[in-house]
């Protein structure tokens, strides 16, 4: 396990001078089958697999759940050793973040909308602490989730705008039987709680049906589809239900070709998102 930057720069340049390509996994623990997926997706495409884990102050808003989130490390190096032993990065705060750092990474466009508009310094705190790892593991590839999708957005744009050498990789949500998105927030749902969010995942179904099969191209028809179907369960509030364009996150009033399909939702406590991309082949 590696602990300071200076430890993972060692490292990097031992990968790279046999020849090793390295694949990132940015995580930030309390890893599911989610995050599995992608150290499989890493191990098959590099020869040398980083996942880091550490949980980011800066992407968490004001009464956001920062001290409460999930620390389970023991048990996230016992799953990382079943899937191939990949080398792990658990840096303190302090080592990403020591005294007087004064610098943040703005992405512009794509970070404004939807969570943009809930939470306004996630996406500041997310680019910055990517360009970090980005920098200090020298990766070759990184891997994301589907299920953070306007996350990827952001972060090609940064990648693209800062002439950064490093491939995203971006890898299907997992899900679980009944649907709900693989997250590391679902362990805070009550039982009652879970019950309600199979909605979540059958909204975004129903609505890629209406688009596929029943050729229905008015976004808000649509829209009203997925939030009737959320609103049948009692405690889910949504947060937003959008309809964008897949690479530019602008929102639509007609599908005419590739759609992405994102939604908020809080249930209690839990904010939970989750997406859809779909294509549209009219003959």
């Amino acid at each position: 396990m590696i602990r300071t930057i200076k430890e993972l720069r060692c490292w990097s340049r031992r990968q790279h001078n046999a020849q090793k390509r390295i694949g990132l996994v940015p995580t930030m623990g309390a890893l599911h089958e989610g995050h599995l997926s992608l150290v499989q997706a890493a191990n098959q495409c590099c020869e040398a697999t980083l996942v880091s884990i550490f949980v980011n102050p800066a992407q968490f808003g004001v009464h956001e759940d920062f001290h409460q989130y999930p620390r389970p490390l023991e048990n996230d190096l016992r799953l990382l050793q079943t899937a191939g032993s990949p080398e792990v990065f658990v840096p303190e705060i302090t080592e990403m973040y020591p005294a007087g750092f004064d610098a943040s990474v703005h992405i512009g466009g794509v970070t404004q909308p939807f969570e943009g508009v809930f939470r306004p310094t996630h996406f500041d705190g997310v680019t910055t602490v990517v360009l970090k790892l980005f920098l200090a593991s020298e990766a070759d590839l990184a891997f994301f989730g589907q299920k953070d999708f306007q996350q990827v957005c952001v972060i090609r744009k940064m990648v693209m705008d800062l002439n950064i050498p490093v491939e995203i990789v971006v890898c299907p949500t997992v899900r679980e039987p009944d649907g709900l998105a693989m997250s590391s927030r679902n362990r805070y749902l009550t039982e009652t709680q879970r019950s309600q969010t199979v909605v979540l995942s059958q909204s975004l179904t129903l609505a890629e049906k209406m688009i596929i099969d029943e050729k229905i191209r008015d976004v808000e028809t649509i829209r009203q589809k997925i939030r009737s179907k959320i609103e049948t369960a009692p405690d889910i509030k949504i947060d937003y239900i959008a309809i964008a364009h897949p690479k530019t996150l602008y929102e639509l009033t007609t599908i005419d070709s590739e759609v992405v399909i994102l939604i908020a939702a809080k249930i209690g406590t839990t904010r939970l998102i989750d997406n859809i991309l779909i294509s549209v082949v009219d003959n």
